[in-house]
């Protein structure tokens, strides 16, 4: 028995020093970012942003890789496959929160992965047509209020983050609104533009040419503060709906069981990336809001968000189709 002991002491001790070592030489070799979308979004703009930084703080190429399909549950599962080694990181979003409560998925997200870092906050903006006799939030819920089931509102589709956002809307504020999905949130504000939808929540990106050019009006966006992006809308805060916690977000996480040194390693890179000045501008320019917290921070946030938005589709009585 003495023997047995001394045996698995020795190789604990082992593992305890190739760790270290481990983390001091990482990356040897390329790292893949699975990007779960197609390029171009704020998803692979966040993602490639940080990769290039990565790279060049690192030593070796960060190199995203896409893998898109189902609103990003495919390269979700695909990362789920990879090997726990450190160079695969997998970009997820507030769409991964949604997920758990509209589908029946293959992994369970708080087991197949472990969390690295938040990277950015992307708020939704709510805007309607400037035809709608509303020119604030407070006026919105009133006529929404006064004419139930007749405002009919756009989205991104059926079960996406957007939807669920206008679902969460119409929860806190107590209105009737009919969903109209479309198949992207490009469309559905271009809809909404048309005058054929009356209201849109998507992301500031989206939704901030069309608020520029006077084509929609903006209400409310769901950031803490007003945004570089839109600085004469006000926060839902400001608008008199604090209740209102809603946005895409983006980080990244790798396959469970990969080196806690090296999710350490690249946490404080991440960290270091996100204080660049030229970082943030990139990311403002989008209508983002970089967003540091702690390694357990974020995994506590998304055990949240995944709570916050299975109670959304559970009182919305949302079905996926």
């Amino acid at each position: 028995m003495a023997r047995v002991i001394r045996t698995v002491l020795v190789v604990a001790a082992a593992f305890a020093l190739i760790a270290p070592a481990a983390a001091d030489d990482y990356p040897t070799r390329p790292v893949r970012i699975i990007v779960p979308f197609e390029p171009g979004g704020i998803n692979d703009v966040a993602a490639r942003v940080i990769a290039t930084h990565l790279s060049e703080r690192l030593g070796k190429q960060f190199i995203a890789e896409y893998k898109s399909g189902a609103g990003g549950m495919v390269g979700t599962e695909y990362a789920t496959h990879q090997p726990a080694d450190g160079y695969t990181i997998a970009v997820v979003s507030v769409a991964n929160a949604v997920h758990p409560a509209m589908y029946k998925l293959t992994y369970d997200l708080h087991k197949a992965f472990d969390p690295v870092a938040m990277l950015i906050s992307s708020p939704n903006t709510l805007a309607v047509n400037p035809g709608v006799p509303a020119k604030n939030l407070q006026e919105f819920i009133a006529l929404a209020k006064a004419h139930p089931g007749d405002i009919q509102y756009a989205s991104g589709g059926v079960g996406g983050a957007l939807h669920l956002g206008m679902e969460l809307f119409k929860l806190v504020a107590h209105v009737d609104l009919v969903h109209i999905p479309f198949r992207g949130a490009g469309p559905a504000a271009i809809d909404v533009v048309a005058g054929n939808t009356k209201a849109v929540t998507a992301s500031t990106s989206t939704i901030s040419p069309h608020v520029h050019n006077g084509k929609l009006r903006g209400l409310a966006v769901s950031s803490s503060q007003r945004l570089p992006a839109e600085p004469d809308v006000p926060t839902f805060i400001e608008a008199g709906l604090p209740e209102y916690v809603a946005g895409n977000w983006i980080g990244f996480v790798v396959p469970a069981g990969t080196p806690r040194p090296i999710v350490e390693k690249l946490h404080d890179a991440i960290v270091k990336i996100q204080d660049m000045p030229e970082v943030q501008k990139q990311m403002e320019a989008r209508g983002a809001t970089v967003e540091k917290m702690g390694i357990e921070e974020f995994g506590t946030f998304i055990d949240s968000e995944v709570a916050k938005w299975s109670r959304v589709v559970r009182e919305a009585k949302i079905k996926a189709e």
